[in-house]
């Protein structure tokens, strides 16, 4: 075969070109192009396909196989895991693997001879698999967007447990959230607790009888072992003794007689039907769903399984409505409840229905492979001799095995490697011998093939360790920093051979390898083999002594003699504890002679320099001193500092942290490796890091207000369809003919005047068709806004903030378009940038805004009077970062052209389908009626496509008109956060007054947030800050202003709460600063200033009867046994000098409407019922996870009197609903929910005299045929707008005044945390939300909001933080660099419960409200809880500066300490104040600015 050969940049001088060095192997060698694999069982050949394709371009071409999603490009997400089905090369039997790999990285060419297992392939609906059942009926799927992924990374972990001769799985729980299975997979809905749980009951559940019994000496560290057993401890501690069913599958001795609650047979049931019976019941116990695994599984009749009238013209009488043409049922349904208890079925599991591994993969016999085109070329070699071969004759060559490092480069970086060879099918590179017993008795190193799969490495290093002991510390240590290296996904396929070519300075493994005195092999054809000692492997930054034609071979890592006093371990530390990259990572190891004296040591860091570096001073200061004198630490501390003496201004950031780090690791490893020596006088507490136990916690799943259909846990009706892949998405929808794909070109520039735009370029590349700018549409056009129009959909002659979009090329494919956007030539003049709080403050850089709160004195200017009046006054500035979104599914849109008339389809993953309509018919020309904005179901939202979805909708049209051809675009990460803007940081300068006995007096404050170059909703948001300053605490006089700032970076938005968690934060810290400076307990200040019935807040709503925030922290305090766990903090910190624990209870108080947005709280819906029975829903609400439609579905079949599954809701549609407001504010069930009800209503009364007249055991199929015949209308237009609400910014007059919020959602919330003071490091160990959510209408979507929100507020406030660099370039824009929380960040004990009584056990009332049900908005309310944790982390580091000689009082001045949001391990860690702290502060010298720039 002959392939034109690219041509490259990179070819050396001299040498022969790509084509003349490479035709001759192509002529010889690798004569094949041909992909030979199994996809889902079934046999498939790529001939010659695509070679910029990755395995996730393939199989998102196929047209029945979407399920599997791009959500990062980065492999740091998850979201296209599929598993290989491989043999199993280790085995000695014939076995097969499965091996679970990122499809966005994964190159095609690694699946021939393989078996590429999709989530489509284990199962459908119609027959799910067990795993996908699971997570569907226990609520661990909301957007859906991820849970593929996740599916598949359990399938995987399920699948290579299953030992076929024995018939037992060898899995635990411990395997599921442990062992780093799922560390590779994010999740930004549910908060993971319900995945987890999925996943363990199905081992307790489906595998119990299937179990192998776990060996009895497993090595298991006794530092994990201690973990488990105190947070075993802590979730028995949070138990309850029940008096109810314990849900033992065939009944329990507590049970009442049986009967079914489920099995209402009335026809018409109102919101007033009565409650299902409570059980005598506890008001502190929290009830579990009562789960059994069946053969068959029941279904609640009241929600699934309706039969529909055969057509109408096969009738001849009202008779014939008793004649059935089908039946439906849920997906998904539950079997009903019990007490108000749920019950939920499953399937039984029979691992032999599994997929299979085909037969033929067993015979077959790879051959070397190329394909391509005359941009790049791909080259598979079978052996190392091709491969050897390949690169002598051409060195440039770029060697491919997992590709987490090379897919990153050409996605990102925009690296092109011409020729690339995939190394990952020679076996000899591959294939890692374990020396037998007695070999490994006398082995003096263990030989590692280069290309070794880390999982596979971190397997071996467990056995050998497990055999040799201390002996083989480093691969103890090796093994430890590949437990925490990226994903299992990546691990899967990555190699330690790929980790040191790279030459990363964070590497994880490198260290190790460095310190150990590692030898590395490589091969070339001229010189054969070539010894490399790692310590001098790395000369400068990405660079090596690898000779460029040679290849590494193997990996020769020393083992100490028997008896040697050597100890070698390795740290590292980085953001988030899995699947991160290191901020410092470390090996140490030290020798001792008999009098221990140091015979030799080496330490090495990563993240210290431009490559990873042994330190020679500390080698030096250290060797020939007593290893175990105070002095030698000092010693070695001191020269640290010499070597690793980082500038303030030092690339990558955080210089005072990353020596401190330098430090700690050091005084951390002496510790530690004088307790492995075996000196008893050591203190144990600096040596261990944190661990985690396995999670537990419950939910109150009791519901004693559960109705026919309203109130029951009916699990998300879309959930197992998205568990199967089968839900589709905007970019699953099939391919349109002749349809194009958007690229957008970006502004590489903050802030400058746009020179030239060259578009030459883009339009001579291949598939590209044309391009739009700002001359596409009129200058009038060219402009938009969700409030202020203020914002060019072009830039037109400069741009404002790096990322603004300046055109759109479109082309043929995504590739191609992508490509052509970055081939563009702008030419740019650069202009200074604002970016900070504080430098729009300096420059007086605001919009417009002028807002503010006046209360009591403040409103005749009399704030001095108050101040005056306090006995103490309190002065502070307070900061609080942004947040990005991180929905799973990107921005995407598809937009299809009529052809005439103007009308236009538009999908998009939009909340707000009337602003979209709106503004394509702003930039299309035509009016409202020609645009359907649609979209059916969004992953994830979060408030990030409210307004900021709405361009690009607008860019498709502008092209789908000008071309007449249907027009696509979804957004890559880094491009959604470069556009989509984020939360808001925000500022306040605040001063506040108390009198002597701590109650507030007098509160001023102005307030800041960052709104970006643009003022989208940012002064709305200032409007909610504002009003939730006061959170739940009265002020008698209080002065608050809002300023929007306008910087140069991307617009901010709203996110989910919407400037609420910002106002709280800054009144919570203001209670701390008070309780500090008084030297009160802050739990009796909060308590002392709660507002009471009939005090009215700032903005002047009155505390009415709806007022629970009192009952919710008596009641929280009591459940969570809070008393007793503070005092047992204290004690915990007065023993402990290494680490200390915070816990802390705080409330939370969140108004529901859209504010002063009046005309935004109103809402329609449709409500067509079929003459079969069946019933077409509509209503303005979108669905985005949060479960709004399976609610909407829920309110109507309880009005309608018909089961559940009747009810179906296609889309979100502007041609069915017309001005409908954004799915935002927490509204959505509200404004809809009754909308849905008063239509459900028209249509009622209208039935009701043939209710009367039919009797009530006729079915709603028999009435709606009756009415049919009897010409009755059978659809109704509902609509409802909010009463009552109207505030005016303004208004203090108590008699005119307007409620500004329609009522408050409100919680509580109590965590508790370890720290570590060495690191940083953190870990939650327990958590108790208790909330307010009136009378539920799902319980189970609701705790799937509560426990969501909730660890999306913890990441907020301790692990997310956005950063810019100096010059305006946004640095966190994706998952390498923004770390939201994973499996293993959330609390050990997650308990959630609802408020259903008051403290004297009386049922509680929710009907004064007014609401649809007497239910309350849940979405937005639980996120400031997560703040929880910021506090207690706050408590634990005020007690370890309290043991450090540090102030703890807040304010201003000398003395004073904060701790601004996101408490980051940097800032904690920092914030401690030890000696170590003071030893590696960095001096900024003058003129100095940090590499980084948080623009709070």
């Amino acid at each position: 075969m002959a392939l034109p050969i690219p041509n490259t940049a990179s070819d050396p001088p001299r040498a022969l070109s790509a084509a003349e060095a490479l035709t001759p192997f192509i002529a010889s060698t690798y004569t094949s192009s041909d992909i030979n694999c199994y996809i889902n069982g079934r046999k498939t050949v790529l001939s010659n396909p695509n070679p910029h394709w990755t395995l996730l371009d393939f199989i998102r071409a196929q047209p029945n196989l979407k399920g599997t999603k791009l959500g990062c490009g980065e492999g740091g997400c998850g979201a296209c895991t599929v598993v290989l089905q491989v043999p199993d090369a280790r085995s000695d039997k014939r076995r097969i693997k499965h091996l679970a790999v990122n499809a966005c990285l994964f190159p095609l060419v690694g699946i021939d001879g393989k078996h590429v297992i999709t989530i489509e392939g284990i199962g459908s609906v119609d027959r799910p698999h067990p795993l996908q059942e699971r997570i569907a009926k226990l609520h661990g799927s909301q957007c859906g967007f991820c849970t593929p992924g996740i599916v598949m990374s359990l399938y995987a972990l399920v699948r290579n447990s299953y030992d076929p001769e024995s018939k037992k799985f060898h899995l635990s729980e411990r395997d599921i959230e442990l062992e780093g299975h799922l560390d590779g997979n994010l999740c930004r809905c549910t908060g993971y607790k319900p995945i987890l749980q999925a996943a363990k009951t199905f081992i307790i559940e489906d595998l119990k009888g299937q179990l192998a019994e776990e060996p009895k000496g497993e090595l298991r560290g006794t530092e994990d072992l201690k973990m488990e057993k105190e947070v075993a401890e802590l979730a028995r501690k949070s138990g309850k003794a029940s008096n109810m069913s314990c849900g033992r599958p065939g009944g329990c001795c507590r049970d009442g007689p049986a009967r079914s609650d489920s099995s209402s047979s009335d026809s018409k049931s109102t919101a007033s039907t009565p409650p299902t019976e409570p059980a005598s019941t506890s008001d502190d116990e929290h009830i579990p769903a009562i789960i059994e695994v069946k053969e068959k599984p029941e279904q609640d009749p009241s929600v699934s399984g309706t039969a529909y009238s055969k057509p109408m013209k096969s009738k001849e009488d009202a008779s014939g409505a008793t004649e059935i043409k089908t039946e439906t049922s849920l997906d998904a349904p539950t079997a009903g409840s019990k007490h108000g208890i749920p019950q939920v079925h499953f399937q039984e599991y029979i691992p032999d229905t599994e997929v299979i591994f085909p037969f033929s993969l067993w015979k077959y016999e790879p051959r070397p492979l190329c394909y391509g085109s005359e941009k790049k070329i791909w080259f598979r070699p079978t052996t190392l001799e091709q491969l050897v071969e390949l690169k002598d004759a051409y060195p440039s060559a770029k060697l491919v095995g997992g590709a987490s490092e090379v897919q990153v480069e050409v996605r990102f970086k925009n690296s092109d490697f011409a020729v690339s060879v995939y190394v990952s099918d020679v076996q000899e590179l591959k294939r890692t011998t374990i020396p037998s017993d007695a070999e490994l008795e006398s082995a003096k190193e263990l030989v590692i093939a280069a290309n070794t799969p880390l999982t596979e490495l971190e397997a071996i290093c467990k056995e050998v360790y497990a055999k040799l002991g201390k002996r083989a510390l480093v691969l103890e240590a090796l093994r430890k920093q590949l437990r925490y290296f990226a994903g299992r996904q990546i691990r899967n396929v990555a190699s330690l051979a790929g980790n040191i070519a790279t030459a990363s300075p964070i590497s994880d493994a490198n260290p190790v390898l460095m310190a150990s005195g590692t030898t590395l092999e490589a091969v070339n054809k001229t010189k054969g083999t070539i010894d490399l000692p790692m310590l001098k492997f790395f000369v400068a930054y990405r660079t090596t002594t690898l000779p460029p034609d040679a290849i590494l071979s193997r990996i020769r890592i020393p083992l100490p003699e028997a008896g040697t006093r050597e100890v070698l371990k390795a740290y590292k530390q980085a953001k988030r504890k899995d699947d991160d990259i290191a901020i410092v990572t470390a090996a140490f190891r030290v020798r001792l002679d008999s009098q221990d004296v140091v015979e030799d040591v080496c330490l090495v860091y990563g993240g210290m320099a431009p490559t990873t570096k042994e330190s020679p001073k500390a080698k030096n200061a250290l060797i020939g001193k007593s290893w175990f004198s105070s002095n030698t630490l000092d010693a070695g501390l001191a020269a640290l500092l010499e070597d690793f003496d980082l500038p303030y201004g030092v690339p990558g950031g955080m210089a005072d942290y990353r020596k401190t780090l330098t430090l700690s690791l050091f005084f951390r490893f002496w510790h530690e490796s004088a307790a492995e020596l075996g000196h008893k006088d050591v203190d144990s507490q600096a040596i261990d890091e944190i661990h985690r136990g396995i999670s537990t916690g419950d939910r109150d799943n009791y519901n004693p207000t559960e109705q026919r259909v309203v109130g029951k846990q009916v699990p998300h009706l879309s959930a197992l369809k998205q568990c199967t892949g089968e839900a589709e998405y905007i970019d699953d929808m099939p391919r349109f003919e002749r349809e194009l794909f958007g690229g957008l070109v970006l502004s590489a520039k903050a802030h400058a005047n746009i020179i030239s735009v060259d578009w030459e370029p883009a339009l001579e590349m291949p598939g590209v068709v044309g391009y739009i700018d700002k001359n596409s549409i009129s200058k009038e056009a060219n402009i938009w806004g969700s409030i202020k129009k203020d914002e060019p959909f072009f830039a037109d002659g400069k741009v404002l903030h790096h990322g603004q979009v300046i055109g759109m090329v479109y082309a043929e494919s995504a590739l191609e378009a992508q490509a052509a956007a970055r081939a563009v030539k702008v030419v740019y003049e650069e202009l200074p940038v604002i970016l900070t709080i504080d430098e729009a403050i300096e420059a007086n850089s605001f919009f417009v805004h002028g807002k503010n709160l006046k209360k009591g004195l403040a409103i005749d200017d009399k704030m001095d009077e108050a101040f005056a009046q306090c006995d103490r006054v309190f002065e502070g500035q307070t900061r609080m970062g942004g947040q990005e979104h991180f929905y799973l599914e990107t921005n995407a849109a598809l937009v299809i052209p009529s052809g005439e008339d103007g009308h236009m389809e538009v999908w998009s993953s939009t909340q707000n389908c009337m602003e979209t309509q709106e503004f394509v018919s702003q930039v299309t020309g035509v009016p409202s009626n020609r645009i359907n904005a649609r979209v059916k179901r969004m992953g994830g939202g979060f408030g990030g496509k409210e307004s900021r979805s709405v361009p690009f909708a607008c860019y498709l049209a502008i092209a789908a008109k000008k071309e007449k051809r249907p027009m696509r675009l979804m957004l890559n990460r880094d491009e959604d956060m470069l556009l989509s803007g984020q939360r808001h940081p925000i500022q306040a300068r605040w001063k506040v007054g108390v009198t002597k006995e701590g109650k507030l007096h007098a509160l001023e404050a102005d307030i800041y947030d960052n709104a970006g170059f643009s003022q989208d909703m940012s002064g709305a948001v200032m409007d909610r800050c504002i009003t939730h300053f006061d959170n739940s605490y009265e002020t008698p006089n209080v002065y608050l202003r809002g300023h929007v700032c306008r910087t140069n970076i991307h617009s901010n938005t709203a996110f989910r709460g919407f400037g609420a968690p910002q106002g709280m934060y800054f009144a919570e810290t203001l209670m701390y600063n008070i309780a500090e400076g008084m030297g009160v307990d802050v739990d009796e200040l909060r308590l002392k200033n709660l507002y009471k019935v009939g005090e009215w807040t700032p903005f002047f709503q009155k505390i009415d009867d709806d007022w629970h925030v009192p009952l919710l922290l008596h009641q929280l305090k009591r459940s969570a046994d809070y008393e007793k766990r503070k005092a047992a903090v204290a004690d915990f910190n007065a023993k402990n000098r290494w680490k200390k624990r915070g816990i802390c209870i705080i409330p939370s108080k969140f108004g529901l409407s859209f504010a002063t947005a009046l005309h935004l709280n109103q809402a329609g819906a449709y409500v067509k019922v079929y003459a079969d029975g069946s019933v077409l829903l509509h209503h303005g609400g979108t669905e985005m996870g949060q479960g709004l439609y399976t609610k909407m579905c829920q309110i109507c079949a309880q009005e309608l009197g018909t089961p559940l599954d009747s009810i179906f809701t296609h889309d979100s549609s502007t041609y069915q609903i017309a001005n409908a407001s954004p799915t935002a504010a927490s509204s959505g069930s509200d404004l809809n929910g009754m909308a849905v009800k008063n239509a459900c209503d028209q249509i009622n009364e209208r039935l009701a005299p043939l209710r009367e007249k039919m009797g009530k055991d006729a079915s709603f199929r028999d009435i709606v045929h009756a009415a049919y015949l009897d010409r009755i209308n059978l659809a109704a237009n509902g609509f409802w707008k909010m009463p009552r609400v109207g505030y005016t910014w303004g208004d203090t007059n108590l008699e005119t005044v307007k409620p500004m919020y329609y009522y408050f959602t409100q919680g509580a919330a109590c965590s508790e945390v370890e720290v570590d003071l060495l690191t940083g490091d953190h870990t939650v160990l327990r958590s108790d939300i208790m909330m307010d959510t009136g009378n539920s209408i799902n319980p189970a979507i609701d705790y799937g909001q509560i426990e969501g929100a909730f660890i999306q507020g913890q990441g907020l406030f301790t692990l997310e933080e956005t950063l810019w660099t100096r010059n305006g370039q946004l640095f966190t824009k994706g998952p390498g660099t923004y770390k939201i929380p994973g499996f293993s960040d959330i609390p050990q004990v997650f308990n959630a419960s609802m408020l259903r009584y008051d403290n004297e056990g009386n049922k509680l009332n929710w009907n004064h409200l007014r609401s649809v049900q007497s239910s309350k908005g849940i979405g937005e309310p639980p996120l400031f809880l997560g703040s929880s944790v910021f506090f207690a982390l706050r408590e634990a580091v005020k007690d370890a500066r309290r043991m450090n000689g540090k102030s703890v009082g807040g304010g201003r001045g000398q003395g004073a300490w904060k701790l601004d949001s996101p408490a980051t391990a940097e800032r904690l860690r920092l914030a401690v104040g030890d000696d170590l702290v003071r030893r590696a502060e960095v001096r900024r010298k003058e003129g100095e600015q940090g590499f980084l720039v948080a623009v709070a």
